[in-house]
C-alpha cells in the first residue's frame, strides 16, 4: 500500500479507469511521461466557453454557482447549504463527496420541484462516454439520498441559427438518458473499487496497446506504452489502427520488416516499396497533369473560424467561417506576386471575404488548392448570399486540388505514410520550415489567434503582432503549395 490516507477519486480518476487502467496509474504518479501534445488546448477552451454559457442558459440571470477557491470541502459545504435552504433556481457546479468519491455537476436544475442532473457537452451529439459520465454522478448523488427525477445531456443544437440580441434560449437541446443509466450506475461500486485497488498499487499496471489508446480520448501515455519503433514506424502504413497496433505486438518494429503479403491495400504496398527501397515514387503521369495547369495559376488557401456558441446573426454553431485568405498569382511568365485579406474587425467578414476573392481570382485560369476545403468553403458563402452564388460558383468550377493527385501519384519514404503538405515539403528539398513560424503554426492557433486579436480586451499593439503571425502562417501555405506544384513539373 502506497500510504494510509485514501486517494480522493473524482470522476476524472473514473473515467480514466475506464479507458485504460494503466492510464490512470500513470496520469496519479508518472504525469512526467505524458506527450504534451496530445492534449487538445482549443477542445478545453470551448468546453469552458460552452459550460459558461450554460449558465447563463439555465440561470436566466439567477442561480447559484458554487465556489471551488476554497477547496473541495468548502465546495461540498456550499452545495449542502444550497440544497437545505431550498428554491427552484439552478445550482451551477454543484459538488458532492461520498466516501472519497468526487462529483462537480454543471447544472443541478430544480426549476420543477424536483431534483435533474444536467450535464453539458460541447458536442452536438451522444457519445457512450457521456453516459459512463452521468452514471458516476448518479450513483454518487443516489449514495448520498439525493433523489433524482432525471440525469439530462446538454449537447449544442447545431440547428441553431443565432438571430442576435444575445438570444441563445435554443442553443442546448436535451437528452434525457435516465431510462439507459440503470445497469451503468449498479457498475459504478465495482468501479471505485477497481479504481482504488489501482491507485493503491505501488507496481505500474500492465497492458497492451489497443483500440482503448485512442477511444474516448487519445491517451497522453501512448509513446510511454508501445514498443519501440525504427526509423520507418509501422503506424506510417496507414489504414486500421487495431491492426497496426497487432503488428507491434507481434514485434515488428519497422515497415521495412514486413513481408508484402502482410500489407492490406494499395496504398500500403506503395509505401511499403518506396520504404525498402529507400527512394521516392514519382508517376511518369504526374509532369503532364501538372504542365497542362493553364496560366495565371491561383493558389488559395482560406483561415476559418468555427464557433461553438455564434457571435454573428444567422451564424451556426461550428460553421466553417472565413476571415483570411491568402494567394499566389503565378503568370507563368516569370513572375509570382501574393494577394491576402485578413479582417480583425470583430464584424462577420464572410461577405468581404467572397467580394474580395471575387474581385481578386478573375474568371481564367485554374485555382489550386490542398484539399477540398476550400470548394466547402466556396459553396457556403454561394448559400450564404445568393446574389454571389453564380460568381462563386465559378470560382469552384476552375478548383484544381492537388491532395489526390499528390497522394495518386508521389510518395517519400520521409513522409511517413502522411500526405499532408508539411509532410511532403522537406522531401522535395522546399526551403519552407513552419517551425520558424512562432504565434502561428498549424489552424488550430489560428483559429486561436483570430479569437484573441478580435477580443475587446485585446491591446492594439498586440492585435498587431497577431495580426502578422496570421499573415504570415497563410501566405506560407499558399507559398507551399506554388513550391510543390514547381517540384512536380520538374
Amino acid at each position: 500500500m502506497r500510504d494510509p490516507m485514501p486517494i480522493a477519486i473524482s470522476k476524472t480518476k473514473l473515467l480514466s479507469y475506464l479507458q485504460c487502467p494503466k492510464r490512470l496509474w500513470l496520469e496519479q504518479y508518472s504525469p512526467e511521461l505524458e506527450d504534451e501534445d496530445s492534449y487538445d488546448e482549443a477542445a478545453i477552451e470551448t468546453g469552458r466557453v460552452v459550460g459558461t454559457m450554460a449558465r447563463e442558459v439555465y440561470g436566466k440571470g439567477a442561480g447559484h454557482l458554487v465556489s471551488h477557491e476554497r477547496g473541495l470541502r468548502s465546495a461540498v459545504t456550499e452545495t449542502t447549504a444550497l440544497l437545505d435552504a431550498g428554491g427552484g433556481d439552478p445550482i451551477f457546479e454543484a459538488t458532492f463527496d461520498y466516501d472519497g468519491v468526487t462529483v462537480q455537476v454543471d447544472v443541478l436544475d430544480r426549476s420543477a420541484g424536483t431534483l435533474q442532473i444536467i450535464e453539458v457537452k460541447s458536442s452536438t451529439k451522444v457519445k457512450d462516454h457521456f453516459l459512463s459520465d452521468c452514471a458516476i454522478q448518479a450513483w454518487t448523488l443516489n449514495q448520498l439520498g439525493v433523489q433524482l427525477s432525471a440525469t439530462k445531456l446538454a449537447l449544442i443544437n447545431n440547428a441553431f441559427e443565432y438571430s442576435g440580441n444575445g438570444n441563445y434560449e435554443d442553443l442546448f437541446h436535451e437528452v434525457d438518458l435516465t431510462p439507459d443509466l440503470e445497469s451503468l450506475v449498479a457498475s459504478v461500486p465495482e468501479t471505485v473499487s477497481q479504481t482504488r485497488e489501482t491507485l493503491d498499487s505501488l507496481d505500474e499496471p500492465t497492458r497492451e496497446i489497443g483500440a482503448h489508446c485512442r477511444t474516448p480520448h487519445p491517451c497522453p501515455f501512448f509513446a510511454h506504452c508501445s514498443p519501440q519503433q525504427g526509423k520507418y514506424p509501422i503506424l506510417g502504413l496507414g489504414g486500421r489502427k487495431d491492426a497496426l497496433y497487432a503488428l507491434m505486438l507481434e514485434g515488428v518494429s519497422d515497415i521495412r520488416d514486413l513481408n508484402e503479403d502482410q500489407l492490406a491495400n494499395a496504398s500500403q504496398q506503395r509505401i511499403w516499396r518506396q520504404t525498402v527501397a529507400g527512394e521516392p515514387y514519382v508517376a511518369s503521369e504526374l509532369k503532364p497533369l501538372i504542365d497542362a495547369l493553364e496560366y495565371p495559376r491561383y493558389f488559395l488557401d482560406f483561415e476559418t473560424i468555427g464557433f461553438a456558441i455564434p457571435v454573428w446573426p444567422e451564424t451556426r454553431p461550428y460553421q466553417a467561417l472565413p476571415f483570411q485568405w491568402s494567394c499566389h498569382v503565378d503568370d507563368g511568365a516569370g513572375s509570382i506576386c501574393h494577394e491576402e485579406f485578413l479582417d480583425l474587425s470583430g464584424e462577420p467578414p464572410m461577405r468581404q471575404v467572397a467580394e474580395a476573392l471575387i474581385g481578386h481570382l478573375g474568371t481564367t485560369g485554374p485555382i489550386i488548392v490542398y484539399t477540398s476545403y476550400e470548394k466547402r468553403v466556396l459553396n457556403e458563402l454561394g448559400v450564404r448570399y445568393p446574389e454571389l452564388e453564380q460568381s462563386l460558383s465559378a470560382l469552384v468550377e476552375r478548383l484544381v486540388d492537388l491532395h489526390p493527385l499528390a497522394k495518386q501519384h508521389y510518395y517519400h519514404p520521409d513522409m511517413h505514410g502522411s500526405w499532408s503538405i508539411k509532410a511532403i515539403l522537406p522531401t522535395i528539398g522546399a526551403d519552407i520550415d513552419y517551425s520558424n513560424l512562432v504565434e502561428v503554426r498549424d489552424g488550430e492557433a489560428a483559429q486561436s489567434a483570430y479569437l484573441e486579436a478580435i477580443h475587446a480586451d485585446t491591446t492594439t499593439e498586440r492585435r498587431a503582432v497577431l495580426r502578422e503571425a496570421l499573415l504570415a502562417y497563410c501566405r506560407l501555405d499558399t507559398e507551399a503549395m506554388v513550391k510543390l506544384v514547381e517540384f512536380l513539373s520538374r
